[in-house]
């Protein structure tokens, strides 16, 4: 991935039609359940380098704006990339919290309404580490203290870690590179999704190319109960 593509745009460029359309997948995200509140959320991508650290970040910022608490976790413990979007130190976090029994506020950075936890150091076993009661424990507890937990996760096709993680959480986002990612794959990571029984709030389409009028859409998305599809665009 291209360093310009590990951007911040909610804050560098508040008023950006990328920003907006950020703001418009926030409000989907937060009315994507009628039932239960959507609180714990993995988001993730089919095959690596497809802009699922950047979505995570920007949904993460863009929902704190709202005045609501976040809690943005870099969960890939194979290629977190969090840290350097944020500009923040990686020498502890998740996988120090999880292994060597740290205190949960000596690896929490905290900025404003939006809370970050980054990687830490790899460790030899993410998916055991990703899958232990112990996570699921600091996840249920930091949904009492949070209106919103985004996890940052390893793609879907490469590894288990997010299969695991989304038993844990109250859905899924899937992050698909419009024009790259194969088909057949975005199928596979749904499939493989779907035989844990997660729950897949919806799909971001991203960068998607200048169209025949000269507009150029950055993200395309959609959201649904069950196969209830809405569409949006932004240019």
């Amino acid at each position: 991935m291209e360093e310009r593509e590990l951007e911040l745009f909610i804050m560098n460029d508040p008023k950006s039609v990328i920003s907006e359309a950020f703001r418009v997948l926030r409000t989907n995200l937060q009315f994507s359940s009628i039932d239960k509140p959507v609180k714990k959320v993995v988001v993730t991508s089919s095959m690596p380098q497809e802009g699922k650290s950047t979505v995570a970040a920007n949904l993460a910022v863009s929902i704190a704006s709202t005045r609501s608490k976040v809690l943005l976790v870099d969960a890939d413990l194979r290629r977190p990339k969090l840290y350097k979007l944020f500009r923040l130190e990686n020498y502890k976090g998740l996988s120090n919290f999880l292994a060597e029994d740290l205190p949960l506020e000596s690896v929490i950075t905290k900025m404003a309404n939006l809370h970050i936890i980054t990687s830490g150091p790899i460790p030899p076993n993410p998916a055991e580490i990703l899958g232990s009661s112990k996570m699921k424990k600091f996840l249920d507890e930091m949904a009492t203290k949070y209106d919103m937990i985004l996890l940052d996760a390893p793609p879907v096709n490469s590894v288990a870690d997010a299969a695991i993680l989304s038993t844990l959480v109250d859905g899924v986002i899937l992050v698909v590179e419009t024009g790259v990612t194969a088909r057949e794959a975005a199928i596979a990571a749904k499939q493989q999704l779907e035989k844990v029984n997660a729950k897949i709030l919806g799909v971001v389409l991203n960068k998607i190319k200048q169209d025949k009028n000269g507009g150029y859409y950055y993200y395309y998305y959609y959201y649904g109960e069950e196969g209830t599809k809405k569409r949006k665009k932004k240019r």
